[in-house]
């Protein structure tokens, strides 16, 4: 009986004191929600704002996104570190702790962190956009997304790939759409015994009558090598960037059928020091 009275007095005993620290606690409990609440209903708030003024900036719309990703990460840290201090949880040992975490991940994700900060580089100096052909790491395509830490790109045989911004970033990068035109050159290898002025008053004759091919600046038509098979001829007309494919099919056909009817032979390629 005695043991049972005992038993029965330290669970009261518990209990007042369970009772006592929670009468304690519960108006820093209730500070700590009220602001959690309060404060993500102002991150939601702000994000929206910061999105609204980048895009009344015309901001680049993944710089946008990134920077909008990023204020609202930053911003539920800084609110989770406050609702954790404001429990009475001490904040220094625990602020170490994630520090040390990150500084592990980083070890960890060096090559992931080069390519986000290629993201970052290419976002801000922008060597292309949305929308441009560019050729890079041995590719051409049109780029279709950049992301912080891949840029997808489409090829001309509708294939998409994935390029690492890392190695992007410092790598060699052709745009093709900055200018807004581009030049095709074209070879054709013609016979020794052709007439090279009649040669070229031909391909001077398509070149012109092409409607898609620019007047300024001038196209170009010369002899661009004498070698021991043949004659190079050169040709290098102007046209916009979505009329680059167009050109250089059509005048290869146009020159080959009108050197036909002229009867100027077109050299077949030999290589060079073949006997």
């Amino acid at each position: 009986m005695a043991s049972g009275g005992k038993y029965v007095t330290s669970v009261k005993d518990y209990s007042v004191e369970f009772y006592n620290v929670l009468i304690d606690y519960a108006p820093r409990l209730v500070s700590a929600l009220i602001i959690l609440f309060i404060g993500l209903y102002a991150i939601r708030f702000i994000t929206r704002m910061a999105k609204k003024i980048m895009e009344r900036k015309e901001v680049e719309r993944t710089l946008a996104e990134f920077l909008s990703s990023s204020l609202l990460w930053s911003l539920r840290a800084l609110l989770f570190v406050t609702f954790i201090s404001k429990l009475g949880i001490e904040t220094t040992s625990f602020v170490a702790i994630l520090g040390a975490a990150g500084l592990a991940i980083g070890m960890a994700l060096q090559g992931s962190l080069s390519n986000f900060a290629g993201g970052i580089l290419i976002i801000v100096f922008k060597p292309f956009r949305v929308g441009d052909t560019i050729e890079a790491q041995g590719v051409v395509g049109t780029v279709m997304d950049i992301q912080i830490f891949v840029t997808q790109m489409i090829s001309g045989n509708n294939e998409t790939i994935f390029i690492p911004n890392g190695i992007l970033s410092n790598g060699i990068i052709t745009n093709f759409s900055i200018a807004g035109k581009r030049r095709a050159d074209l070879v054709f290898s013609l016979s020794y015994d052709t007439d090279i002025k009649k040669a070229k008053e031909i391909v001077k004759a398509v070149v012109l009558n092409h409607p898609n091919i620019l007047k300024s600046p001038e196209p170009e038509i010369m002899v661009r090598d004498l070698t021991d098979n043949a004659i190079h001829l050169a040709i290098r007309p102007w046209c916009k960037n979505e009329d680059f494919n167009c050109i250089s099919s059509d005048i290869l056909e146009q020159c080959k059928t009108a050197f036909d009817e002229k009867g100027i032979i077109i050299q077949p390629y030999a290589r060079e020091g073949a006997k």
